[in-house]
């Protein structure tokens, strides 16, 4: 009986305006709503909310409604959730409304969707801390289950999730990480104790996210009733499904006129058309299925670019060095104690800003390119970098208040 365990991440960033050389000093509002097009987070949030979040979301609790069986769960970064709160409260409701029917799980992850591992374990922690809050102060539920940004993972990160009191992470099924293992059955990590390991498909889940539209696919057009076909052949080769993709590919990426809301709206039925079938939240099926093997991640993983590395947020002198100077001042910005001052310092570690200052090439950079609203990945580091001067400036002279 393979279970279909579907996890959607919602996730948009507070882009950094196009800020110059001449706003050291003079501006502090890096991420003001005065950009123009895709530099505008307000109008970005409402864009995508009624082409992606709104539609996706009415279908959804359709689909609840009618199918009993049907269950899925959600990742929210916290800085999607103020942008929704902001800009698009009916977004929020919509949101909440799914919750409410208790067959939709929400995931743990960092509240400003950050890389704060890699340099501060403090940091990384109060952000899982205060994502938390977040998720029960607006949707009165707790997470059980990790997501690291961008689908990070590596033992560490395991051993550190299971010290915060989670009981669930999740990673990319890759083939060099399992071998001849399937990514369908629920895993150990290596050098932990109870915390269980959920591993994406990614051939299943690129399939939708990805290949959907894709006319030169041989699988084109990717229908409901093939896929669910393709979900069967698992019966008695895998216990668990994991789809894990980018909300967004509903409406966004993958657009309404490719089908891909029809899609969605007949999968259930495709899906529970084999009774071995069901399908289940990440908590249902850690409660049901048993660990089958442990799985060593030394090195961290993601679910990004054909390396699925993170080199599409550090692979670059550029990305390596803006990360460094960000998370070098963490103690002056934290002395400081001004609000304003953190909560800048914060949303300049989303990961998307480093995203955009990929300089890959070939089909990476072509995606790359396709999300950074920045028109070169050196205009974005430019932008970051001086964005980050003007706030030193700011916490120098807090700081110097005190003496």
């Amino acid at each position: 009986m393979p279970s279909v365990c579907f996890y959607f991440q919602v996730h948009q960033p507070y882009r950094i305006k196009k800020y110059s050389f001449f706003d050291i000093g003079n501006d502090s509002n890096y991420f003001n709503d005065a950009g123009e097009g895709d530099l505008n987070n307000q109008r970005i949030m409402e864009k995508v909310a009624q082409k992606s979040y709104l539609p996706t979301n009415k279908i959804l609790l359709e689909l609840l409604r009618k199918y009993p069986e049907f269950r899925f769960s959600f990742s929210f970064s916290g800085v999607v959730l103020e942008q929704m709160e902001n800009y698009s409260p009916e977004t929020l409701r919509s949101f909440q409304d799914l919750i409410k029917t208790g067959r939709v799980e929400i995931l743990s992850e960092t509240y400003h969707h950050s890389f704060a591992f890699l340099h501060s374990l403090k940091e990384f922690k109060e952000q899982v801390k205060a994502h938390r809050e977040k998720i029960k102060s607006l949707f009165s539920v707790e997470p059980r289950i990790f997501r690291c940004t961008e689908l990070a993972y590596s033992n560490d990160i395991a051993k550190i999730a299971e010290t915060m009191g989670l009981y669930g992470v999740m990673g990319e099924g890759l083939d060099r990480v399992l071998g001849w293992r399937s990514p369908n059955f629920l895993y150990k990590p290596k050098g932990t104790e109870k915390i269980k390991l959920f591993l994406k498909n990614y051939r299943l889940s690129d399939d939708i996210a990805f290949r959907f539209s894709a006319r030169q696919w041989k699988e084109h057009p990717l229908t409901a009733e093939k896929f669910g076909r393709w979900i069967s052949q698992f019966n008695g080769n895998g216990e668990i499904i994991n789809l894990f993709m980018d909300y967004e590919t509903f409406g966004e990426h993958q657009w309404e006129e490719t089908g891909i809301f029809n899609f969605l709206k007949h999968l259930p039925e495709e899906v529970l058309r084999n009774p071995d079938n069901d399908f289940l939240t990440l908590s249902e099926a850690m409660e049901r299925y048993q660990v089958r093997d442990e799985v060593d991640v030394p090195y961290l993983t993601s679910w990004a670019d054909s390396e699925r590395d993170l080199s599409a947020w550090i692979g670059n002198d550029m990305q390596r060095d803006a990360l460094l100077k960000l998370y070098e001042i963490e103690e002056d910005v934290l002395e400081t104690r001004d609000e304003n001052i953190i909560n800048s310092w914060r949303r300049l570690q989303t990961s998307d800003q480093f995203y955009y200052m990929s300089t890959k090439t070939l089909a990476d950079g072509e995606v790359h390119s396709y999300f950074s609203p920045y028109d070169s990945p050196y205009d974005a580091f430019i932008c970051f970098m001086n964005t980050l001067n003007d706030l030193k400036l700011r916490i120098n002279k807090q700081n110097a208040k005190k003496y």
